[in-house]
């Protein structure tokens, strides 16, 4: 007997029904709780509404940025899978091997100080003349984002470092994973044909929709890495845990900085090291990417199953 092929729909079907079905989700959780907010609260400001004296309105803002993380990245990755259950948008091979996950994280931490001097240089950047106007808009964007991300890191409440973790490190890390790395590296791989170019074009995407341009090349390359974890692996969980660890670790050191009676400038300094130690990140970043590489090659040369 011959298996009934299923009919493969173009990828770029996919990726206009993937699109279609994210604003559907972003557009009906944003009216939904714009109308219950404002009929609760009135006017809705979220950076006075971080701080806010109120349990009620403060809770209601991080249910509302919880939900809309889920809208906006987890449920339509979701939605995409349910309607088109032939892909596998969430590869698990060998899922309970524990190295890939360590590899991930160690390399996170190695090419921490070659990334502080790429978000130094990325900070300085600056347009040419004609484009004045662009970096202005550019700047203010980045301001606002600024603002909105020093009320929700730093502060010195238990409650709220608990609450940044879920909906700054734990959804992200699953959400986004999910619809960059899964859904959208897996079409992407279908129009490129080539995997490798898909991830490159995903992390651009990635870095892109944060609409954060003077933090674009470090969280640029955090999708590159991503994306490289999953093809290689096979198991998209070591680039939601590396996700993870990697957002959780500035939500850690913001409400750290916060007690230590900080500011989120201060937190978003750079750190300035010799150039003995941005060589040294660089190479050891190298060579933690290399035996990352090399174990996962072997895992799939010699069949090891370990899930």
């Amino acid at each position: 007997m011959h298996k009934t092929e299923i009919p493969q729909k173009s990828p770029w079907t996919d990726f206009l029904s993937l699109m279609l079905i994210t604003f559907v989700c972003v557009f009906i959780i944003s009216l939904l709780f714009g109308i219950v907010g404002t009929a609760i609260f009135g006017d809705i400001d979220f950076l006075t509404s971080i701080s806010s004296d109120s349990p009620l309105k403060k809770y209601y803002f991080y249910i509302f940025l919880g939900l809309s993380s889920a809208g906006t990245f987890l449920l339509p990755a979701y939605i995409y899978q349910c309607r088109n259950e032939h892909v596998a948008i969430l590869p698990k091979e060998n899922i309970s091997d524990w190295k890939p996950y360590l590899l991930g994280i160690l390399f996170l931490f190695a090419f921490s100080p070659f990334m502080s001097l790429i978000s130094d240089w990325n900070m300085q950047m600056k347009l040419p003349e004609a484009w004045q106007r662009i970096e202005q808009w550019m700047r203010e964007t980045e301001d606002e984002a600024a603002l909105l991300m020093g009320g929700l890191l730093m502060t010195t409440e238990w409650d709220r470092l608990v609450l940044n973790i879920i909906v700054l490190a734990i959804l992200p890390g699953i959400g986004e994973e999910l619809f960059f790395r899964g859904a959208l590296q897996q079409i992407g791989t279908r129009i490129f044909k080539n995997e490798y170019v898909a991830i490159w074009i995903v992390a651009v995407i990635f870095s892109t929709i944060h609409v954060q341009f003077y933090g674009f090349f470090p969280r640029f390359l955090l999708g590159v890495f991503f994306g490289y974890m999953v093809i290689w692996t096979r198991n998209i969980w070591t680039a939601i845990v590396a996700h993870f660890v990697n957002n959780s670790m500035v939500v850690i050191l913001g409400f750290y900085y916060a007690t230590q009676g900080k500011s989120y400038t201060e937190l978003m300094e750079s750190d300035s090291y010799s150039i003995i130690v941005y060589l040294g990140s660089l190479i050891f970043s190298i060579i933690i990417a290399f035996i990352f590489y090399q174990y996962t090659t072997r895992l799939h040369i010699y069949g090891k199953r370990v899930d």
